[in-house]
């Protein structure tokens, strides 16, 4: 069914939001609409990549299985899962990938990565020229010596081996195999990772039986999930890609699986979001309890309080998947996604003093606790030095949260999230025998920013509350105030900042910038920012404004990609996805929105 020859290999760069997503919640892999692999780090998300050509179309590999004459493609995820298959159309024949990773390899002999990629030909005849390019690293190097075992392809750098398996092709790396397929035919491709670790060969056989039961534990898993809001879909797959997105093994939540794709093309906007952010684990812990994952939930507060441990009672920013701080930043000698330099490996912004990290992480301690949760004596011990800190350096200027590279400043957000560190840590102390002296200092210096906000935050024209003390301009994080309980959400000041946000930075119906690129800012403009637009249609939710949350929501969703899939953020005019891609921060406000709204559908009935 199978001849093979050797041909070279070429594709155009994909759109960022032309990827879909598959992991083993180790780490992920970028699949492009026209079936090559782009993008896949090993053993785990901050490692080298295996496949690179992403952000090194120079030197980075690739795995790509390309059907010639392709008229159409489409894709989707099998039912509730994380198991990506896309059907093709060429003008001989229809075909269909289906590419997975295997989620649980423990109690069996499996290696730490397993991608099975299986083609099958449905009608007609296909002609199919798969290209299986590992280059390690970035720049990427091909391997340093490759030969078989039993039947299958061995690549090797060092201590680190890769197997592909397959059945009826035989694949020499870098070169194309041309294969010619019938109706019926189906070929299976097993590519297995060993790091520092002896290397199991996956056979074909069982890389079918393997997707299966992936596609069935991911099912199950989100058959679990207890949400019956709006847009039920959408809510699911973006809790399935926030799970895919944390790193089982310590509980870390990384930002995104990639680094370097730009915020706004060919200009230096390009960070490596590989990492843990607290911030983001916070979020996660509010999205899954609300949809009834107590357990991961708890994983994201364990994780948190296992990588603080060395910096206790400070957080640092970001965090390796190990609980170590981020690496520190460096460039690499690479090409960058279309011509976007400089491609970075580690994240500078770890060395920043950013306040607001104390709310979001305290803040999930209170939500795990209201909601039936026990927090145990150390994470409590852990909270109330978090919040100790907040009581001594509020008044310190320090990045805020969109981690601007230059002076530090006295950001309203980051004193609003400070309020809200020790308005939540005063709630659960109301539960706990606590010294009287730290609840009183506690008390003293919320009560302290509260009134700082309402003095030096708002900008008395408008009145609304502005970006930093001292200035006119406005920032979209501030969409969060009705949330933060900190103000009524149909006070005055809460509606002049969201409809002052609406009037100056939304800049399409949905898309909110962060704020305007000042004139010491970065080079380039940069998209809308869509965590930003989703925490819109939470406070209009909040504030009561239900129609216009609805309507944005709705629009919204519109700008996803074809399988339900984020990036940072959206060029406006063309709808392009930028940044690092997918974004567990947008996918975990989306959900953040969907509750909003089911909640405040509630309230409305309830009060009707």
């Amino acid at each position: 069914m199978a001849r093979a020859q050797q041909r070279g290999a070429a594709s155009p760069a994909p759109t960022i939001e032309g990827y879909a997503l598959v992991g083993d919640t180790r780490t992920a892999a970028l699949v492009s609409r026209a079936g090559s692999i782009d993008w896949m780090c090993v053993p785990r998300f901050d490692a080298p990549p295996l496949f690179g050509r992403l952000v090194d179309r120079d030197a980075g590999g690739s795995f790509s299985i390309d059907v010639a004459g392709t008229t159409s493609a489409t894709r989707r995820y099998l039912d509730g899962s994380a198991v990506l298959e896309t059907a093709i159309t060429s003008s001989t024949g229809r075909a269909r990938v289906t590419d997975a990773m295997v989620g649980d390899v423990t109690g069996r002999l499996l290696p730490h990565n397993v991608l099975v990629r299986k083609l099958v030909c449905d009608a007609g005849d296909v002609t199919v020229d798969v290209t299986f390019d590992p280059r390690h690293g970035l720049p990427g190097k091909s391997p340093q010596r490759h030969g078989r075992v039993r039947g299958a392809l061995v690549c090797e750098w060092g201590s680190l081996a890769v197997s592909l398996s397959s059945t009826g092709v035989d694949v020499v790396p870098g070169r194309a195999a041309r294969v010619a397929l019938s109706a019926g035919d189906a070929i299976t491709f097993v590519v297995s990772v060993a790091d520092r670790s002896p290397l199991i060969l996956v056979p074909p056989d069982d890389g079918e039986r393997l997707t299966s039961s992936t596609a069935a534990w991911w099912r199950s898993w989100s058959e679990g999930l207890r949400y019956d809001g709006p847009h039920r879909d959408a809510v699911v797959r973006s809790l399935i890609t926030l799970r895919l997105l944390t790193y089982s093994p310590s509980g870390a939540p990384v930002a995104a699986p990639t680094t370097s794709l730009p915020e706004a093309i060919g200009a230096t906007r390009n960070w490596d979001y590989r990492y843990a952010w607290p911030r983001d684990a916070s979020i996660g812990v509010a999205a899954f309890l609300a949809a009834g994952d107590r357990e991961l939930a708890h994983a994201f507060m364990h994780w948190l309080l296992h990588a603080s441990r060395l910096t206790r009672p400070r957080l640092s920013v970001m965090y390796d998947v190990y609980g170590r701080p981020a690496p520190d930043e460096q460039h690499v000698d690479a090409s960058g996604y279309m011509d976007s330099t400089p491609v970075r490996v580690g994240n500078a912004a770890t060395a920043q003093h950013q306040l607001d990290v104390y709310g979001w992480v305290i803040d999930a301690g209170s939500l795990l606790e209201s909601s039936g949760g026990r927090v145990h004596g150390e994470t409590w011990r852990a909270l109330a030095g978090f919040g100790d800190v907040v009581a001594a350096q509020w008044t310190r200027p320090d990045a805020g949260i969109w981690e601007v590279r230059g002076r530090p400043a006295h950001y309203v957000h980051s004193k609003l999230m400070a309020w809200l560190a020790l308005d939540r840590l005063l709630r659960m102390a109301a539960r706990r025998r606590v010294r009287r002296t730290r609840v009183r200092a506690w008390t003293r210096e919320r009560d302290r920013i509260a009134a700082w906000v309402r003095t030096r935050g708002v900008d008395e024209s408008r009145g609304a509350l502005v970006w930093k003390e001292g200035g006119a301009d406005l920032d979209a994080s501030l969409l969060l105030l009705p949330v933060l309980e900190f103000e009524p959400p149909g006070s005055p000041l809460t509606i002049a900042t969201i409809d002052a946000i609406r009037r100056e930075l939304e800049i399409a119906p949905g898309l909110v910038l962060r704020y305007r690129r000042l004139a010491d800012d970065l080079d380039g403009d940069e998209g809308a920012f869509l965590p930003c637009s989703f925490w819109l249609v939470q406070a209009l939710a909040r504030a009561g404004r239900l129609d216009e949350a609805h309507e944005t929501f709705g629009t919204l969703l519109s700008y996803a990609n074809d399988v339900g899939l984020w990036g940072e953020e959206m060029d406006p005019s063309t709808k392009a996805h930028l940044g690092n891609f997918p974004q567990a921060f947008t996918h975990a406000t989306l959900v953040q929105a969907a509750l909003a709204l089911q909640r405040a559908d509630a309230a409305a009935r309830e009060a009707a």
